[in-house]
């Protein structure tokens, strides 16, 4: 792989990881598009090169978000030590947690029954189409809730919803942010607390896969240009949709991805690829 073509890949991940567009998606549909194959279906290799670019993304947003992970990270061990009442901070902190468990459990689920769902093309359009349309329905809702305000019920059904996002052309934050918005969540606090929401995961998925990960010594510039760029843009997406996108609404976003879900299926029923 060139570096080049490392890069480019890196960016996608970082800015579509959290914008409600699907970086799984974008990652499948990139080189499809283009007729890369850096990989020779070596799987192997395109999972290690998927969790740096995961890592990359995980750095960019974590320092970005540092005094929020800092401040629930905190109130979670001071309860683990003091034992007191799960208010405020620490509410939201085990809230966070508690999102976790579903999405891990439907996580398990699905390696355990395929390794690769981005080989559809066309299934990756339908999400992107399907899943755009709900996000855009779901986001005129003029919610008034805070993270505060969020039940037990309520953290289950956003991890579940978090949880569909194995499939490529779903998104993590699209489906969760269609979710909150739809249980009359805020947008703002919607759109932080579905980036906060993804951190736990995105180390998780990377922890599954690093006993089984082999870098080629000709690879590591790849590797490593493609985690900084992830990063990079990675820290610039969690800034744009919690200082601009969460103001403005996702209506945009959900445009583009029936545009580009209907791209590709008219792509697909030609002689194109």
């Amino acid at each position: 792989m060139s570096i080049i073509h490392a890069v480019i890949l890196g960016l996608v991940q970082g800015l579509t990881e959290f914008l409600p567009v699907s970086s799984s998606g974008h990652l499948a549909l990139v080189p499809w598009l283009f007729g890369w194959d850096h990989f020779g279906g070596d799987d192997t290799l395109e999972n290690a090169f998927d969790v740096a670019l995961h890592l990359g993304t995980l750095i960019g947003s974590v320092v970005y978000l540092r005094s929020d992970v800092a401040r629930y990270s905190s109130a979670a061990m001071g309860w683990f030590k003091d034992r007191g009442p799960l208010i405020g901070d620490v509410r939201v902190a085990w809230l966070l947690a508690t999102t976790a468990v579903p999405t891990g459990i439907l996580g398990m689920v699905v390696l355990a029954a395929t390794d690769d769902l981005g080989d559809r093309t066309w299934l990756v359009a339908v999400s992107l189409i399907v899943f755009g349309v709900a996000l855009y329905l779901a986001d005129r809702h003029h919610g008034s809730r805070k993270v505060d305000d969020l039940r037990l019920r309520d953290a289950l059904l956003l991890g579940t919803a978090q949880g569909l996002a194995f499939q490529p052309g779903v998104s993590r934050s699209g489906v969760t942010l269609t979710v909150a918005r739809g249980m009359g969540i805020e947008r703002e606090a919607a759109t932080r607390l579905v980036v906060l929401m993804s951190l736990p995961i995105i180390a998780g998925a990377g922890l599954v896969k690093a006993p089984d990960l082999v870098v080629p010594t000709d690879w590591w510039g790849a590797f490593v240009w493609g985690t900084l760029a992830a990063a990079v843009s990675g820290w610039f997406a969690v800034h744009w949709m919690l200082r601009l996108v969460a103001r403005t609404g996702f209506g945009g976003f959900a445009i583009y991805r029936v545009g580009v879900g209907v791209g590709v299926l008219v792509l697909l029923a030609s002689s194109f690829r």
